[in-house]
């Protein structure tokens, strides 16, 4: 066959980015629903043997997290396509969940990937409210309805109940990190379910990711020079750039601090 007659492969590229599930009134996370279709269309590509995903995220919901991973590996098995994904920045906590529907993970040198673990954060108000002269009513059907409440004491059972949980996430989790990465994975060496995190370079010693590289490069290298890249990404419709510039302040505000205080965990 003539060059010019050659068929050029064409790969998918869905991109993810941002907080797992904190989409807020004006959707600006990653969630199931939000993806869902995109990852839908991107393996319905008849002509692709495989499908590239770009992850940008520090984490979130764990469930948003699992119900993302599970139809991506759902989506290649259905349709007989390789996975192929790539961390930009940070790929961490939930990040790197997703990052293992990858049959192959590559990473920047300087990226951040690991932090496989489970966090609750809080606040504590009791001796404010003293101060003030407030006094807090809590009234429950239920004992333990009040569980953690910040204008309380904390009870030592709560806590127990609370690391209880945790610990059947974390398991989770790991199950997952373990079913993907198999034998790549070098645990003797330190540490990998302590929700430490790492960098680009180090994730590859360790076995989380298989190389360095970027997706222009590895799709070009994999699949030739001409390999057609289709990009396929959520799109904000024109109504929710409408209320996105609108007046409630308060409620962006929330979002935006909510957000960075996710990606500056990781030094972002």
């Amino acid at each position: 066959m003539l060059p010019f007659f050659k068929k050029k492969k064409i790969v998918p590229h869905i991109k993810l980015s941002g907080v797992i599930g904190n989409v807020g009134k004006f959707k600006q996370g990653i969630d199931f629903s939000g993806q869902e279709e995109i990852i839908s269309k991107a393996f319905s590509l008849k002509k692709a043997t495989c499908v590239a995903i770009t992850i940008n995220s520090p984490g979130g919901s764990p469930v948003q997290s699992h119900l993302i991973y599970n139809f991506i590996r759902q989506q290649a098995d259905k349709n007989k396509k390789k996975v192929i994904v790539f961390a930009e920045d940070v790929a961490a906590s939930g990040g790197y969940l997703i990052a293992c529907a990858g049959d192959e993970i590559y990473a920047n040198s300087s990226s951040i990937i690991g932090s496989i673990g489970v966090i609750y954060s809080s606040f504590g108000f009791t001796e404010l409210i003293k101060k003030i002269g407030v006094e807090r009513r809590v009234h429950t059907a239920g004992k333990n309805k009040s569980t953690l409440d910040p204008f309380l004491e904390e009870k030592k059972e709560d806590i127990e109940r609370l690391k209880n949980i945790q610990l059947d996430l974390h398991k989770d989790f790991i199950n997952v990190v373990e079913k993907s990465r198999g034998f790549k994975l070098k645990k003797k060496e330190i540490e990998l379910f302590s929700g430490e995190f790492w960098s680009g370079a180090k994730a590859k010693d360790l076995g989380l990711i298989d190389e360095i590289g970027d997706a222009h490069q590895i799709l070009r290298e994999k699949f030739g020079e001409d390999v057609v890249i289709k990009k396929f990404e959520k799109t904000r419709s024109w109504l929710s750039k409408k209320l996105s510039a609108s007046n409630d302040h308060i409620d962006q505000f929330a979002n935006i601090l909510e957000e960075k205080s996710v990606w500056q965990k990781y030094g972002l």
